[in-house]
């Protein structure tokens, strides 16, 4: 099984879906049944209406009980639901009940929100930064306040409750609360106080060293021991085993991302491994791997691009998760 061992420290390897870059109902239903096939132990997905041009894209809300039912094993949830989508009362209302429907298995990842063109395209109000993390702050407290025993009363610059008695509640504990970025004077401050888990973003093993530092002083100002805190990380990886899957990866990227005139994927690949990305095949993933395992880090969830090639979530399974769980 992906992601096991017996040894002091397993480091997992999980997948991640853009659900807003041409997601459809047929991929969606595949690669969940490929994930849990492959036994990946979790499968994330973005939150959002479009990144650059429109596409297909899921609710990703609808896409969670589809996972519930579809699958028996993995953990799924947002990488992450901005604050500014849906009021908290709705998220905390469908995130109890995906976590029931899934046995325990859905993770509330949550963000302050940061693309402010599908806002405006969609007429959702985008207010200043110190507004988004005062409005997550308070999301967050409400939240847990309603999956908590009784009727919840609230009283917040933004939210009110009274008398608010969300059933059915979730269990005891659940679901876990995890905060995606990696912000030092907010986001990790909120990671301290309130996540049970931490999801980084696509950052080289020196960084996360630097983010995993700051992290840990918010939690010693708090009076948190922060070994309670899970860490994870996704990351836009261009890897495979082969170069004609090097090159269809870095392909998408290029046109997702942009690159100059005449850039070929090897010169784009190599721009990326000067930025600290990991790039490569099984020894230059695990050799990374390897550096984050140092640090502290316990998951890394590998950017799923091609929605209709199967073959790196497959070596992933096969070639790499088996060694890395012995970091």
């Amino acid at each position: 099984m992906v992601g096991t061992a017996t040894g002091r420290f397993a480091m997992q390897i999980g997948l991640m879906v853009e659900g807003q870059n041409g997601l459809t109902w047929e991929r969606w239903l595949h690669i969940l049944r490929l994930a849990e096939r492959l036994g990946f132990p979790t499968l994330f997905r973005s939150d959002h209406y479009f990144i650059g041009p429109q596409q297909d894209s899921l609710e990703a809300y609808l896409s969670f009980a589809v996972a519930a039912r579809e699958t028996s094993r993995i953990r799924f949830g947002p990488l992450v639901s901005p604050v500014t989508f849906r009021t908290p009362v709705d998220v905390a209302r469908m995130a109890a009940q995906i976590d029931l429907l899934s046995g325990g298995r859905f993770v509330m990842g949550l963000g302050a929100g940061w693309n402010e063109a599908e806002h405006r395209a969609y007429g959702i109000p985008f207010p200043p930064i110190g507004e988004r993390f005062a409005r997550l702050e308070e999301a967050i407290r409400l939240m847990k306040t309603l999956w908590s025993e009784g009727p919840a009363d609230f009283d917040g610059r933004f939210y009110r409750l009274e008398g608010a008695n969300l059933l059915p509640k979730p269990s005891p504990g659940r679901p876990p609360i995890l905060i995606g970025g990696s912000g030092e004077k907010k986001t990790l401050r909120l990671v301290a106080m309130y996540a049970d888990e931490w999801n980084a973003v696509n950052l080289s093993p020196e960084a996360y060293a630097q983010k995993a530092a700051v992290l840990e002083r918010h939690c010693e100002a708090v009076g948190r021991d922060p070994a309670t805190i899970r860490r994870s990380m996704m990351t836009f990886a261009v890897i495979g085993p082969d170069e004609r899957t090097l090159d269809r990866a870095t392909e998408r990227m290029m046109r997702m991302w942009g690159a100059p005139a005449g850039t070929t994927p090897a010169q784009y690949r190599e721009g990326l491994r000067a930025r600290g990305m990991i790039v490569g095949g099984r020894e230059a993933i695990l050799e990374a791997l390897g550096r984050y395992a140092e640090h502290g880090l316990q998951e890394v969830q590998f950017q799923h691009f091609l929605f209709d090639d199967d073959t790196v979530p497959e070596f992933l399974a096969a070639e790499v998760a088996p060694a890395a769980a012995g970091l």
